[in-house]
């Protein structure tokens, strides 16, 4: 189903699939494409307005009984770590990160299928080959990073050894004009007790304090669903709900049971899109 404004984007709705966060749920995707020369300029706009890049297309859940997933963010300047982030922090000061520009590696993708086939086994990921990969990674109108950590070799390991530079982990990561936005993020699934997902977040954070960026994007949370808890731990996080940025407070309080009349018809939703200034 196709919907749009005078002299804006096409804006498309998907067909309702069973949720992968809540389960007996559907969910619904509303997306728009992302090319051209304005490419970074709309994701600026629509990221602030809880939307989410996959390649070339911009998207936010749009489900028809259900306003559970939220998008949520870190106030860089508010952010303290907690006990336990800063033991992680401690426990990876070893990692060395490589900033690349948005190329595929083989490396990387195996890499990617060790952490699928370890923790993602029957997800919508876990069938993708090598050429899809690369097209997640290299697809992107924007600007694009992608983030290395890599085990630092030691003073007299011998560099032709494996191990000696080992991929450790690699985060997708958007330069927003107001953050850094992880678009997706993966791991050794052999260093789970490192806690790497947490160690991306943090060092993304300070990506963003020393470049002077106050928001670090984090994808959706999920009130009731396991696999978005962690989110919920990190200090002055905040989510996008009912139009407004706003502090996620006691993450207890946001129900996700939303009765199906209170959820605003597509049209409508698509009517409070804010498009950037300059479009004509």
């Amino acid at each position: 189903m196709r919907h749009s404004l005078p002299h804006a984007p096409q804006f498309y709705v998907t067909a309702p699939q069973p949720c992968p966060y809540l389960h007996g749920r559907a969910e619904r995707k509303l997306f728009t494409a992302l090319a051209g020369d304005s490419a970074n300029e709309l994701n600026n706009t629509l990221s602030r307005q809880g939307f989410r890049r996959s390649q070339n297309v911009l998207y936010r859940p749009s489900c028809e009984s259900c306003v559970a997933c939220m998008s949520a963010r870190i106030r860089v300047s508010e952010f303290t770590p907690s006990r336990t982030q800063r033991r992680v922090s401690r426990k990876n000061d070893h990692l060395r990160r490589l900033a690349t520009s948005a190329w595929a590696t083989e490396e990387q993708y195996d890499l990617f299928r060790a952490y699928l086939d370890q923790r993602h086994a029957d997800g919508g990921m876990a069938d993708m080959d090598i050429f899809e990969f690369a097209a997640m990674i290299e697809e992107t109108p924007v600007r694009t990073r992608v983030i290395e950590y890599r085990t630092a070799p030691s003073k007299t390991a011998d560099p032709a050894q494996p191990g000696s530079d080992r991929l450790a982990a690699v985060c997708l990561t958007d330069v927003l004009d107001d953050g850094l936005s992880l678009v997706y993020s993966f791991y050794d699934p052999a260093l789970e007790a490192s806690s790497l997902g947490t160690h991306i977040i943090l060092d993304h954070i300070e990506l963003a304090r020393s470049a002077g960026l106050p928001f670090v994007y984090l994808g959706y949370w999920v009130p009731g669903s396991r696999k978005m808890d962690y989110k919920a731990r990190f200090a002055a996080l905040e989510i996008y709900k009912g139009g407004v940025w706003q502090p996620i407070g006691d993450p207890a309080l946001h129900s996700s049971d939303i009765h199906p009349l209170s959820i605003d018809p597509i049209v409508e939703q698509v009517a409070r899109i804010t498009l950037p200034q300059n479009r004509r």
